[in-house]
C-alpha cells in the first residue's frame, strides 16, 4: 500500500496539471479512453494510469470522494476479507499488472477497462441498429441502413477499442451502468459481447439513453439486461398461444365467409391482440379500472372481438346486405365504429372496463380525443395520479410519422392541465404506408422517433416472436405504472394483403410481398415451438383450435336466425379558349402511355393488362379519366410547362388507374416514369407519393406554387375527410389568396365527389365549403343588371367544376395554364367514373379546335323538340349516368332533358339563361347527390332566379343530414332509389308553393 501511495503522490502533479487545463483549446474528446487527447496533453500514461491513482487516493481518505462506480470498483477489489488483504490485492491489481510492468503495460491495464465501460455503452445506445426487427429479413431496421462502427460484429472492430482477439478471454470489471452480469461482478469479454448482443441485438431493440434521468435509464437496464429476465412459464405460454389462435383464427373465418368484403385485417401481425391483453392484464394487476383505447381501422374487428369482447354475433350482422343504421346516429362502417364493454379480467379476477373510441378514419384525429375522454374519467374519479384510468393508443407506421397531430398529442402528455399520466403507444409497423415505402415516407430512422421529444422510451420488438413482444408489453405497462409517463411499443410486422383486401400490393412493392407469400404464419411457427419444447402436444393446440372454430360458428348462427333490421325502402371567365390537340400529339402521348419506355423492366402482370387496356383506347380513339389526365399532363410538358402532381398514393393512383410510376418487379428499387420520356425537351414531370399529411402537404404545395406561374401544381385528396384535415390552408391561404393576400395562385385541387355508398371519410369532397354566396340578398343573387360577367364578379376567388366527362376533365387541365390571371381551380373528380364505359371520351372532343363546356346541354330527344319536354335537370358530376340510366329505363327521353353544369363557380349565367329560355314550357329541377345542406343547391338557386325569376327550381336530391354520408350500402342505394323516383315523377311538385 505504501508502494500505492507514493505512486499516487508521484503522479499527483499530472494530474492537477490536467485539471487546471480543462476546457483550453485543442482538446479532443476520446470516447474509448474517457479522456483527452491532443499535442498540447500530457502523455496518455499520465492521462489514464494517473487518473486511476488519484481516483483510488482520493476514495482512501473519503468513499465519498469519488462516483459511485468507482466506490463499487475499489471495494470490490478490496472485498476479500481482511483490510491488509485487501489493500494487498489492490496493489496488486495495480503494481502487479501495471506497476510491476512497463509503463506502457500498466496504460493498456487502465484504458481496457475504460474501453469495454465505454462499449457496453455503445451497445446500450446503438444496439438497436443492428437488432433482427424486420420479419421478413429484407430490410434494416431504420432507414439509416448502417452498422455503427463501435458494435463489435466482427473481431477486426476489437481494435477500435485498443482490444486484441487475445483479450476476448480476459476479465473485465463491469460498471455499475449495466446488468449484464447478474450477480458477478467481472466477466469475460467474450461474454460481455455475447450477453449485450443478446440484449440489445436480437428480436428487440431498445432506444432509451436519449431519456436524461438516471433513475429510468438504469430501470430499463435492469429489465432487458438481467440474466435469463426474459423467461415465460409454461401458462404463460399456453395462454399466449390461446390468444393467438382467436387472433388468427377470426381473421381466417371473415376472410372465407366474406370474402369480397373489406375488413382491413390483422393478418401479418396477429400478436397485436395478445399484445394488447397483456398491456391491459398487467395494467390491471397494478391497479387500473378503466382503459380507452383508440386505433385506425387495421385490425380494429379482431381487437373489437378479442381484447373488448364485443359478442360476435354483432360483428357479423354488420357484414349483413340489409344493415340499417340504428336511430341514434347515422352509423359507420363497421371497421370505423368503436365500443364500450365492462367485465372480469381473467387474470387478475378485477372488474375492468374498455372503451375503443370510433374512429372514421386511418388519420390520427381520435388520439387528442381519447386523451380528452381519458382526462375526463380521471377527474369524475378523482384519479390525480392515473391509477384507475389509462389510455392505449394504436397507430399505423405511417400516420405516425406522417401526422402532426400525434406531435400535437405527444405535447399534451406532460402539462398539468392535459396529462393523462402516461399513454402506451402501440405502433402496427407495416413497413409501408398505402403503397408508399418508408424512403418516401419519413425523413427520420423509425417511424417512432416523434415520441422521442417527450423521452419516452421506444421498444422495438420483431412482431413474430410473440414471447419478445408479450416480454415488451410487459415492461411498457410496469414502466406507465413506475413513472407515469409515454412509451412506444414498435411492433415490426407486415401487410400480408394490400391496404385493404381487394387491393393488388404487387404493382408497387414486388419485393416485400415475394417474400410475404413465402412466410409462414406466426401461429404456426409459435405452435411448433411449443410443441417442440413439450408445452402443449399437437392435440391440445387442434383443440384449442377447434373450441374458437366452434365458438364462431354458434355466434355466426346467431346472428342468421334472427332478424335485426327491416329495410324500409326509400374577369373575362366566361370565355373559354381553344384547348385542343392535334390528333398526332394525342396518339403519341397515348402510345407512351401505354409502353414501357425502359428495355429489360419486368411489369406486374396486372399492370400490362392495363397498359395493352390502354394501348386498345388509344387503336379506338377513345380515352378513360387516367389516359386524358396523362395527355393534358404530357402535353404541357412538351409546351415546357413543370408538372408537379403530389399527395398521397398518387403514382399508382388511389384506385389503381393512373400508374404514372411503374415498378421492375424482379429488380427492387428500380422504377420507371414514362411521362418523362415523351419529348427531347420537354419539361420535368414531378409526381410524388406525399406522406401521410394533408394539412403539412397541402400548404407544402401551395407554397411549391407560388414561386412560378409557369408551372401545374396539383394535389389530390385521396377521399372527402382528407380534404377537412386541409381545411385550414384552404380557408387560409386559398379561398382569401386573391383579396386577403393579394395574391395569384394556380395550384389544383383534385378532390374526390361522389357517393357510393361507403363511408363518411370515403364519401365526397364537401363541395358547399368552396362556394360562397352573394354579399347582398341571398335569395336573389345579386339584382338582375343583364351583365353577367359583372356578376360573376361577385363569385368566389377560385374556379370550381366538377366534370362527368374525360374530355372536359382534359380541357379544364389545359385552360388552367393558359388564364393569363391564375386563380386557384378546384376539380372534383368521381371516382366511379375512372373505369365506367359511359365515361369515355373521343379524340373528336379533343382534337383542335374543342374546348371545356362549361355547361353540357341535353343532346338527346328532348333537344329537338324543346317546346314538348316537360321537366328539365340540371345536374352536375357522375349522377348524371344515374339520371341518365333511370330516364332511359322509364321511356321518358322525350319529356325530360337532362343538363350538365360543369362549371359551378364562376357561374355560367349565360348558358344558364339560354337553357332556361330553350325550354321555356318545363318545369326546372336540380338534382344532386349530396345532402340538401352539403352540395350545391344553396349556391345555384339564388343563381337561377337571377336568371329567370319567374320559374323556381326545385330541389331534388338527399335530405338534410349532420354526416356526409352513411357507412351503408343498402342505405345508400334506398336513399338513391328514393330521389331518382322524385327526379322522374312529373306530378312531383304540382299544387306545392316554392
Amino acid at each position: 500500500m505504501s508502494q500505492l501511495r507514493s505512486l499516487a503522490g508521484a503522479l499527483r502533479s499530472s494530474s492537477q496539471w490536467m485539471r487546471g487545463h480543462v476546457g483550453t483549446g485543442g482538446r479532443v474528446f476520446d470516447p474509448r479512453r474517457n479522456c483527452s487527447s491532443g499535442a498540447a496533453e500530457p502523455s496518455l500514461a499520465a492521462c489514464s494510469s494517473s487518473y486511476v491513482v488519484e481516483m483510488y487516493y482520493a476514495w482512501l481518505e473519503d468513499h465519498k470522494n469519488v462516483h459511485e462506480s468507482w466506490d463499487a470498483y475499489f471495494r470490490n477489489a478490496q472485498a476479500s476479507g481482511s483490510e491488509e488483504t485487501g489493500e494487498k490485492r489492490l496493489s496488486a491489481l495495480l503494481q502487479g499488472r501495471a506497476m510491476s510492468q512497463t509503463p506502457a503495460m500498466s496504460e493498456k491495464v487502465v484504458e481496457d477497462h475504460l474501453a469495454v465501460h465505454t462499449l457496453i455503452r455503445a451497445y446500450q445506445v446503438r444496439g438497436h441498429h443492428v437488432a433482427r426487427l424486420d420479419p421478413l429479413g429484407i430490410l434494416t431496421a431504420d432507414l439509416d441502413s448502417f452498422v455503427p462502427s463501435d458494435l463489435i460484429t466482427s473481431i477486426d472492430k476489437l481494435g477500435s477499442y485498443g482490444l486484441e482477439e487475445s483479450d476476448l478471454d480476459k476479465s473485465f470489471q463491469l460498471p455499475l451502468t449495466t446488468f449484464i452480469g447478474g450477480n458477478e461482478s467481472t466477466l469475460p469479454l467474450r461474454e460481455i459481447i455475447h450477453r449485450l448482443e443478446t440484449s440489445y441485438c436480437g428480436h428487440t431493440g431498445v432506444e432509451f439513453m436519449f431519456i436524461n434521468n438516471m433513475e429510468q435509464c438504469q430501470w430499463i437496464r435492469q429489465k432487458f439486461e438481467t440474466p435469463g429476465i426474459m423467461t415465460f412459464s409454461d401458462r404463460e405460454k399456453r395462454t399466449l398461444l390461446a390468444r393467438l389462435v382467436r387472433s388468427t383464427r377470426f381473421e381466417d373465418f371473415l376472410a372465407r365467409k366474406w370474402s369480397s368484403e373489406k375488413r382491413f385485417g390483422l393478418e401479418g401481425c396477429e400478436v397485436l391482440i395478445p399484445a394488447l391483453k397483456m398491456i391491459i392484464d398487467k395494467s390491471s394487476e397494478a391497479g387500473v379500472e378503466s382503459v380507452i383505447m383508440g386505433m385506425p381501422h387495421r385490425g380494429r374487428l379482431n381487437v373489437l372481438a378479442n381484447v373488448v369482447r364485443k359478442d360476435l354475433d354483432q360483428i357479423f350482422c354488420q357484414f349483413d346486405p340489409k344493415l340499417e343504421a340504428a336511430d341514434e346516429g347515422s352509423g359507420d362502417v363497421k371497421y370505423h365504429l368503436g365500443m364500450y364493454h365492462e367485465r372480469i379480467n381473467r387474470e387478475t379476477d378485477k372488474n375492468i372496463t374498455l372503451s375503443l373510441m370510433a374512429n372514421p378514419s386511418h388519420l390520427e384525429a381520435v388520439d387528442p380525443v381519447v386523451q380528452g375522454k381519458t382526462k375526463a374519467e380521471q377527474f369524475y374519479r378523482g384519479d390525480t395520479e392515473g391509477r384507475r384510468v389509462m389510455s392505449i393508443l394504436m397507430h399505423g407506421d405511417a400516420a405516425f410519422a406522417g401526422q402532426g397531430v400525434v406531435y400535437e398529442t405527444f405535447h399534451l402528455s406532460e402539462l398539468p392541465s392535459y396529462t393523462t399520466h402516461g399513454t402506451i403507444h402501440v405502433v402496427v409497423n407495416n413497413q409501408i404506408g398505402f403503397t408508399t415505402d418508408p424512403r418516401m415516407a419519413r425523413s427520420s430512422p423509425y417511424p417512432t422517433d416523434v415520441a422521442r421529444v417527450v423521452n419516452a422510451p421506444i421498444f422495438h420488438v420483431n412482431a413474430d416472436d410473440p414471447e419478445a413482444v408479450m416480454y415488451v408489453c410487459k415492461v411498457a405497462a410496469e414502466w406507465r405504472n413506475t413513472f407515469n409517463k409515454d412509451v412506444v411499443i414498435d411492433l415490426v410486422c407486415y401487410r400480408r394483403f394490400g391496404h385493404n383486401e381487394m387491393d393488388e400490393p404487387m404493382f408497387t412493392q414486388p419485393l416485400m410481398y415475394k417474400q410475404i407469400r413465402k412466410q409462414e404464419h406466426v401461429l404456426k411457427k409459435y405452435a411448433d415451438k411449443l410443441i417442440s419444447e413439450g408445452v402443449v402436444t399437437l392435440q391440445e393446440f387442434e383443440v384449442c383450435v377447434s373450441l374458437y372454430g366452434n365458438l364462431i360458428t354458434v355466434s355466426l348462427c346467431k346472428h342468421l336466425f334472427h332478424n335485426f333490421f327491416k329495410p324500409d325502402g326509400e374577369p373575362k371567365s366566361m370565355s373559354c379558349p381553344s384547348t385542343g390537340l392535334n390528333e398526332e400529339v394525342l396518339r403519341h402521348i397515348g402510345e407512351v402511355a401505354s409502353s414501357v419506355p425502359l428495355k429489360d423492366f419486368a411489369i406486374h402482370s396486372g399492370l400490362s393488362r392495363i397498359l395493352r387496356g390502354r394501348a386498345d383506347m388509344v387503336a379506338k380513339r377513345t380515352m378513360d379519366w387516367a389516359l386524358a389526365e396523362y395527355v393534358a399532363f404530357g402535353s404541357s410538358l412538351k409546351d415546357g410547362i413543370h408538372v408537379r402532381l403530389s399527395g398521397q398514393d398518387v403514382e399508382r393512383g388511389t384506385f389503381s388507374h393512373r400508374h404514372h410510376v411503374l415498378h421492375d418487379q424482379e429488380v427492387d428499387k428500380r422504377f420507371c416514369i414514362p411521362m418523362n420520356h415523351l419529348w427531347p425537351n420537354q419539361a420535368l414531370y414531378t409526381v410524388c407519393n406525399s406522406s401521410l399529411s394533408e394539412y403539412g402537404v397541402l400548404g407544402f404545395e401551395l407554397g411549391f406554387a407560388m414561386a412560378s406561374p409557369n408551372a401545374l401544381v396539383c394535389w389530390e385528396a385521396q377521399f372527402g375527410d382528407f380534404q377537412n384535415t386541409a381545411q385550414c390552408i384552404i380557408d387560409q391561404f386559398i379561398s382569401a389568396g386573391q383579396a386577403k393576400w393579394v395574391r395569384h395562385n394556380g395550384i389544383i385541387l383534385l378532390l374526390p365527389h361522389g357517393m357510393e355508398g361507403m363511408g363518411p371519410e370515403h364519401s365526397s369532397a364537401r363541395p358547399e365549403r368552396f362556394l360562397q354566396m352573394s354579399k347582398d340578398d341571398p335569395d336573389r343573387y345579386p339584382e338582375f343588371t343583364g351583365d353577367f360577367e359583372v356578376q360573376q364578379l361577385y363569385d368566389c376567388n377560385w374556379i370550381v367544376v366538377n366534370c362527368s366527362t374525360p374530355a372536359n376533365y382534359f380541357h379544364v387541365l389545359r385552360r388552367q395554364i393558359l388564364l393569363p390571371f391564375r386563380k386557384p381551380l378546384i376539380i372534383f373528380t368521381p371516382k366511379s367514373l375512372l373505369r365506367l364505359p359511359e365515361a369515355h371520351s373521343s379524340f373528336d372532343e379533343m382534337i383542335t379546335g374543342t374546348k371545356f363546356l362549361r355547361i353540357i346541354p341535353d343532346g338527346g330527344p328532348a333537344s329537338k323538340h324543346p317546346e314538348k319536354v316537360k321537366r328539365v335537370i340540371f345536374c352536375t358530376g357522375k349522377v348524371y349516368y344515374e339520371l341518365a340510366k333511370e330516364r332511359k329505363q322509364l321511356k321518358l327521353e322525350e319529356d325530360v332533358a337532362i343538363v350538365r353544369l360543369e362549371q359551378i363557380s364562376p357561374f355560367p349565367f349565360d348558358l344558364i339563361k339560354a337553357e332556361v329560355e330553350k325550354y321555356s314550357n318545363a318545369e326546372l329541377i336540380w338534382c344532386q347527390e349530396e345532402h340538401k345542406n352539403m352540395g350545391y343547391y344553396d349556391y345555384i338557386r339564388p343563381r337561377f332566379l337571377t336568371v329567370h325569376s319567374k320559374n323556381p327550381i326545385w330541389y331534388v336530391g338527399r335530405d338534410p343530414a349532420a354526416a356526409p354520408a352513411t357507412g351503408n350500402k343498402f342505405t345508400h342505394l334506398a336513399e338513391l332509389k328514393r330521389f331518382l323516383d322524385t327526379a322522374f315523377n312529373l306530378e312531383a311538385f304540382k299544387g306545392r308553393s316554392f
